[in-house]
């Protein structure tokens, strides 16, 4: 048996013992000292932590060549859930999401509303300069699903609306399935295997439909909040089928900018889409 599964397998009796005896603590007078019983749940937790970054390294090491593709936006934006800063960047390889990215729009003369931790407890979308900006197409691509009638809600960045986006709708969504997590959604076939797509699309944006001939830079619809989305912006992400419940991740790169790092501001030009003959 290898040392790492040795390791998995500790860690998972280690939390056996731990949730067995916090069971049996109310009925059963335990042979040892009552801040004893602690030491399973925290080595369990540091010993968790040690076999992620283990799990973090080997899905980098064995990981494909990025892509580079154009950026999907242009203007000046930030990131978060960066690929650059941890993998998977969402916390999951499901949908696809191993390399994904979400990027907010950066504005000085509209700035995006701070966190409040009680009031408001929502925004409207209009306050966040991400809602309503382009997304283009990142390279010439052919459109193999398209959608965008689901409503844009407000935000969540408030602890209540925070709260209640990741319990309550958290649950919901993840019963519906990937049209209530990546909301109207936009995926373009790049040819040899890569697909693009792109969650939280504004409703009613869409300039394109499933079949559609696209160019690098072309408009294609707009930043909204849709889905499992605390605020307007962008989620992207490579992966290697059409399917969000099927697709594995693929690693992207943006031409002249690479994959920026969670808080790093970045600012895409415009690429000049070129036209059919």
């Amino acid at each position: 048996m290898s040392v790492h599964r040795s390791a998995v397998l500790l860690h998972r009796a280690l939390w056996l013992v731990f949730i067995t005896q916090a069971i049996l603590s109310p009925f059963v007078d335990l042979p040892y000292d009552y801040w004893l019983g602690w030491l399973p749940g925290l080595a369990a937790i540091a010993l968790g932590f040690r076999l992620r970054a283990i799990e973090e390294r080997r899905v980098r090491a064995g990981a494909p060549a990025p892509v580079e593709t154009e950026p999907p936006v242009t203007g000046r934006w930030s990131a978060q859930n960066s690929p650059a800063d941890r993998v998977p960047s969402h916390g999951t390889h499901s949908r696809g999401q191993t390399y994904a990215i979400d990027i907010v729009a950066e504005s000085d003369e509209r700035p995006r509303p701070p966190f409040s931790p009680l009031w408001p407890i929502a925004r409207r979308n209009g306050a966040f300069p991400a809602f309503g900006a382009e997304l283009r197409a990142v390279a010439d691509a052919t459109v193999v699903h398209a959608c965008d009638h689901r409503r844009d809600h407000l935000s969540r960045t408030s602890w209540p609306g925070l709260i209640y986006m990741l319990i309550v709708e958290g649950v919901v969504r993840g019963v519906a399935g990937r049209g209530q997590i990546f909301g109207n959604h936009l995926v373009l076939d790049l040819g040899d295997g890569t697909y693009a797509a792109y969650a939280h699309v504004q409703r009613g944006s869409l300039q394109v439909r499933e079949g559609d001939r696209v160019y690098a830079g072309q408009a294609v619809a707009r930043c909204g909040n849709s889905g499992n989305s605390s605020e307007p912006h962008v989620h992207f992400q490579l992966m290697d089928g059409p399917d969000l419940d099927r697709a594995r991740g693929i690693p992207f790169t943006w031409r002249g900018i690479g994959v920026p790092k969670n808080g790093e501001t970045f600012t895409a030009d415009p690429a000049v889409p070129e036209t059919s003959a």
